[in-house]
């Protein structure tokens, strides 16, 4: 348990159930996710040991998330990251004391930044449209 900020495993499992049961519902992230997951229940545990890993540094998560992004790219965008993390805030808000919600949208809007850097930009910084296609 992370005392400091009130986050425990509980309360985390909570949250990422409450979460994603939201966005399965959401008409933009929705339709994206559940054709992108057979399995709900597996993928919920998976998402709780990847916050218990982040903020409670447990070490529970062994996936790579960027390797799951990569495989939907050509479904996601900036856009969606924003919707992402408008839902995540709101979720946050209502379901976590302020200064956990607070440290919870900072990590999870610095690994949307870190995960669009990857997605949608080539090394170097500079935004490189793939010229190939023309």
């Amino acid at each position: 348990m992370n005392a400091v900020l009130d986050i425990d495993e509980a309360g985390l499992e909570r949250l990422v159930a409450a979460f994603y049961a939201r966005v399965r519902e959401d008409a933009e992230l929705g339709p994206i996710f559940n054709d992108a997951i057979s399995d709900w229940p597996e993928h919920l545990e998976t998402l709780t040991a990847f916050w218990s890993s982040v903020m409670l540094t447990s070490g529970r998560y062994k996936g790579n998330p960027m390797a799951a992004h990569l495989k939907h790219k050509a479904r996601i965008t900036p856009a969606l990251f924003d919707r992402w993390l408008a839902l995540w805030k709101r979720t946050t808000d209502e379901m976590m004391p302020p200064a956990a919600a607070a440290t919870l949208q900072a990590k999870a809007a610095r690994i949307g930044e870190s995960l669009q850097l990857a997605l949608f930009f080539r090394l170097g910084g500079q935004d490189q449209p793939d010229r190939t296609a023309t």
